[in-house]
């Protein structure tokens, strides 16, 4: 005996498939630390993808160097072309191949990007909270290529976040932890309790 499933039933299965997919979108102001729970969080078995990286790939594709000067042209210039939830779609295939029941988005910066990522699955927001000056001397401490060295900068990369709509997610937000006084693991440990609440 043959049994016939047509495309459309398939698409459906593998629609409300996506949709048991649990998507973590840390959001917060630069440097608050979400890339530190992110990297914490990598031996727990979630899929990482960090959205500053995907620009950093395509900076890289049209062989810009990664000055926090070009990314940030190069962020604003991506949301003017293809729309504010730009970035989110450079993820689309991570996010289609990723095999993990938990994925977490390293730094959502709108509302529009969180409406492309809800496509994938269900979507909570987990926002870090973080005094200026802890902010600024973790990103001058960190390194990166794009890491504002002076307070000027660190203000101007800060207006570019707020005039993306960064604020709204951060409002929104499902949870949130406020990073003052944690140790690495506090903050780690904090992050991961609260997935784990959304995943019961």
């Amino acid at each position: 005996m043959f049994i016939i499933i047509s495309g459309s039933f398939i698409e459906k299965f593998l629609f409300c498939y996506a949709l048991t997919k649990l998507i973590v979108c840390l959001t917060g102001m630069p440097g608050a630390g979400k890339s530190t729970i992110a990297d914490g969080l990598k031996p727990k078995g979630y899929d990482i993808i960090n959205m500053g990286n995907a620009v950093r790939e395509e900076a890289k594709k049209r062989n810009l160097e990664s000055t926090r000067s070009n990314l940030g042209k190069l962020m604003l210039e991506l949301r003017e072309k293809n729309g504010p939830g730009a970035i989110a779609e450079l993820i689309k295939p991570q996010i289609e191949s990723s095999r993990a029941n938990v994925i977490l988005i390293d730094g959502v910066r709108s509302n529009d990007e969180i409406k492309v990522l809800r496509t994938f699955g269900t979507v909570k927001l987990l926002a870090i909270h973080a005094s200026t000056d802890a902010r600024f001397d973790f990103l001058q401490k960190r390194g990166r290529s794009d890491d504002p060295q002076t307070k000027e900068h660190f203000e101007e990369r800060d207006n570019r976040e707020l005039g993306v709509g960064i604020s709204n997610p951060i409002a929104l937000s499902d949870d949130a932890i406020s990073n003052t006084g944690l140790s690495k693991d506090e903050l780690i440990q904090a992050a991961f309790k609260i997935i784990q609440s959304w995943i019961k």
